[in-house]
């Protein structure tokens, strides 16, 4: 599976520790490189005179690794056998098929997005680039004010016809129209327009944004006639509602079966017209991806115990530490493994709704943060497996650290009179605690913060003196397993004098909750790629605030931390970028919008060993399962259980 910046855009809040395991593609801002002259693809797409060169490839500044006419990506194994079967788990329910609508209405089923293909895909092995899938080129003027692609003329549906250029432009407004957070990322797009037989133009709003091209790249392309047809009883279709049926797509698996809420299964498509492209050669290899869906994650983990899944991605460190001591784990029939999160930066934290008057004032925010005592729950709940959060961009280049310096403090500069002070002078750290003394000497700061914001305690209960009411604060999850740390933070809570209670809902009324602001706080996760860009705006920009659905879950609206974001979009090399996204980091750290939770740095998995996999596995594609690995017959009769 493929994990964009735009997948990441659309992904739902979650409190787990680890990513997802779909691998991230990392690419956002682009440069497109040259297609070598007498090659196919210069000769079918030769532009005008004057006209852009046609190019196979984007890259972040810098040169692409693959050339036109690459045979494949170096970390495939092009041999790989086609077959077999993948059970994967999913958690909580899903009733809707319609991935225009992801995020927004209903709950999306895992892994519908695999019946889709994009213009360009990515490569896992480089932390910026994008080569053609249903663009065999792309062009674009030295101003970027706008990009071209061309589309293979061999692309087709699932139904014989052929993808064109009025289906890319369907999708485009589709998406534009039904989902918020895809509205935001398109809005300096002005306009998509058929400009050949097979050439869709998007035209930008302003020259500069390096990143555009790139951005519509990453389009999901959906079929047009399929989707202003009928359905079987003779009722017409609507891209902006929920659906159960199944769609028409053009990727490699197409759904096979659903059994709504509970599994949904796809099955390679054996004709598929993209198979022997470079960027899908040793790809797709199972014949079917089955996924299972559960209400209760240990209900989950039983399942996987019991031979009911072959795979699971454990984002529990409880589980890790104590769950996997089974029979099959001791005689090697499972395999535990860890892979490295190189791909991307991660905040997971206690997110405040500031929209909420009790949440405006960081000092309020920052003495919530000196009541936690992370170093304990480390210890008693994590089992020492966690480091502490620190950056919005953690376990990046681009975290902040120390005090600003060289290019980012001349950004900083620029921006002086809309960011907090504290910046230049004073370097972002969390509260530390793990021991009585420590713990109270926080307790002790967050209370006077709690007066300078204008609060008392009365009764032992922290108040507003002005009304006289109490200071509530909710924690809303929709997994159960995350009761168990917020439960440990709130007696630290009420010893300020909080009045503190914990809300678990299904999936569905959490999801409802969120798209209406209606929470006091959450467990929040950003991940974000090597190359912020963006989507910054829909995780902190001031128009995402009251915009349902975007990923500004704390209702940021601030005019130092919307121009800081435009310095990441507009830079102009990689230290420009990097040294952006550290000033963005350091402001936005400076206003305390979280209380930041805790990271581990790799992806803990398990699995039936039944599958093969590159000897050598790309650098930024976390564990690609199943997306580059084959079932293994023999590994699979030696394991023993389903054939």
């Amino acid at each position: 599976m493929r994990l964009t910046r735009r997948d990441l855009l659309r992904s739902t809040v979650t409190a787990a520790a680890a990513p997802a395991l779909a691998p991230l593609a990392g690419a956002v801002v682009p440069a497109l490189a040259e297609t070598p002259a007498g090659t196919a693809a210069a000769e079918a797409a030769a532009p005008a005179a004057g006209a852009p060169a046609w190019r196979h490839g984007l890259s972040l500044f810098g040169e692409l690794k693959y050339p036109d006419g690459f045979k494949h990506f170096d970390y495939v194994n092009p041999a790989a056998p086609k077959g077999g079967v993948a059970r994967l788990g999913g958690f909580g329910t899903f009733d809707n098929l319609n991935t225009v609508v992801a995020g927004v209405k209903g709950s999306i089923a895992g892994g519908v997005d695999l019946i889709y293909d994009t213009l360009m895909v990515g490569a896992l092995d480089e932390v910026s680039t994008e080569y053609g899938l249903l663009a065999e080129a792309a062009r674009y003027p030295d101003d970027f004010a706008f990009v071209t692609y061309r589309l293979r003329a061999e692309a087709r549906w699932h139904d014989g016809r052929p993808v064109t250029p009025e289906d890319v432009i369907f999708s485009f407004e589709a998406f534009r129209k039904h989902s918020p957070q895809l509205s935001a990322y398109y809005r300096h797009v002005v306009k998509a327009e058929k400009t050949g037989e097979r050439d869709v133009t998007f035209t930008f709003d302003q020259p500069g944004n390096r990143e555009l091209p790139q951005i519509v790249g990453q389009l999901s392309v959906l079929p047009k006639h399929w989707w202003e047809g009928t359905d079987a009883q003779g009722r017409r279709r609507d891209v902006g509602a929920t659906t159960l049926e199944l769609p028409l797509g053009c990727g490699a698996y197409r759904i096979k079966d659903v059994v709504p809420g509970r599994t949904i299964t796809f099955e390679r498509v054996k004709d598929y017209w993209g198979r022997d492209l470079p960027v899908n050669v040793g790809r797709d290899n199972f014949d079917e991806l089955r996924f299972e869906y559960f209400r209760d994650t240990t209900v989950a983990l039983e399942a996987f115990k019991g031979d009911q899944l072959d795979w699971r991605s454990e984002n529990s460190a409880k589980n890790w530490a104590t769950a996997y001591d089974f029979p099959a784990v001791r005689d090697k029939r499972v395999v535990l493994e860890e892979f490295p999160i190189r791909n991307l930066g991660i905040m997971q934290a206690f997110a405040f709704n500031t929209r909420r008057d009790k949440f405006k004032d960081r000092r309020v925010r920052r003495a919530f943060n000196f009541a936690f005592d992370f170093e304990e729950m480390n210890k008693q709940i994590f089992f020492g497996q966690y480091k502490r959060i620190a950056s919005y961009f953690e376990g990046t280049e681009l975290a902040c650290s120390g005090l600003p310096e060289g290019r980012e403090r001349e950004i900083l500069e620029s921006v002086r009179d809309k960011i907090p002070a504290a910046v230049f002078t004073t370097p972002y750290t969390n509260p530390v605690a793990g021991n009585p003394e420590a713990v109270r000497a926080n307790l002790r700061e967050g209370m006077r913060l709690l007066r300078e914001a204008g609060y008392e305690v009365k009764n032992q209960r922290l108040i507003d003196p002005k009304t006289g009411e109490p200071f509530t604060i909710e924690f809303l999850v929709s997994d159960p397993s995350s009761e168990r740390y917020v439960l440990f933070y709130k007696p630290s809570l009420e010893r300020l004098g909080a009045v503190v209670s914990v809300r678990s809902v299904d999936e569905a009324q959490y999801e409802n909750r969120l798209r209406n602001w209606d929470f006091d706080v959450i467990t929040a996760v950003w991940p974000q790629s090597l190359s912020p860009g963006n989507e910054q705006r829909s995780f902190w920009g001031s128009q995402a605030a009251d915009q349902p659905g975007s990923r500004n879950y704390i209702g940021i609206q601030d005019a130092g931390i919307d121009a800081l974001i435009d310095k990441v979009i507009f830079a102009e090399s990689r230290a420009d970028l990097v040294a952006a996204t550290r000033a963005l980091d350091r402001v936005l750290l400076a206003h305390d919008f979280v209380v930041p939770q805790w990271t581990y740095g790799k992806v803990r998995t398990a699995r039936w060993d039944r599958f093969g996999r590159p000897e050598r596995m790309p650098e930024y594609g976390l564990a690609a399962f199943p997306t580059i690995w084959w079932w293994d017959a023999a590994r699979a009769a030696k394991t023993g259980g389903r054939s």
